[in-house]
């Protein structure tokens, strides 16, 4: 019999957030599902710390996403952005093949000059417009949420 107990004890404290990644350029983009015009990115102002897991399943030919980054910007629309974290060369270009970077939202304030990083995002470079990734946000929560449900998240955007 399934339990009748209603925990959020994960859920509140943790936004996951699944996006597919179709970049359609061999250079780097950030992560979204149509070639770079809706951008998929966490919002620091609720989260304090965000890991982001990268994984290839579509792929052109034999060439790989060879670079995954956590950048930073004070836009949603990313024009000023900063290179938090860098996987260096890697080679994405079979399924299980992944890849991970995280960071502290005190990292990201570390690294801001001139203006709030409050955005964050991973890009990714790829060596073929065919590619395909899928991109998962782990965001930990600076105050644990409550009554989130599935309707209240809705994909690719920062309700929760």
């Amino acid at each position: 019999m399934a339990s009748a107990v209603a925990t959020e004890k994960i859920r509140s404290e943790w936004r996951v957030l699944g996006c597919d990644h179709d970049p359609a350029a061999t250079t780097a983009v950030i992560c979204s599902a149509d070639g770079g015009t809706t951008l998929k990115y966490i919002d620091l102002r609720d989260y304090d710390k965000v890991g982001a897991l990268a994984i290839g399943t579509i792929f052109g030919d034999s060439t790989d996403f060879t670079l995954m980054e956590l950048i930073a910007s004070d836009t949603i629309t990313f024009t000023n952005v900063v290179v938090i974290k860098t996987s260096g060369t890697i080679a994405l270009s079979a399924i299980p093949d992944q890849a991970w970077l995280e960071c502290t939202a005190e990292e990201v304030q570390h690294l801001a000059t001139t203006y709030n990083l409050r955005y964050l995002a991973v890009r990714l470079t790829g060596g073929h417009a065919g590619h395909e990734a899928v991109v998962v946000y782990f965001a930990h929560a600076r105050r644990p949420h409550t009554a989130i449900t599935p309707s209240t998240i809705v994909a690719g955007t920062e309700t929760a």
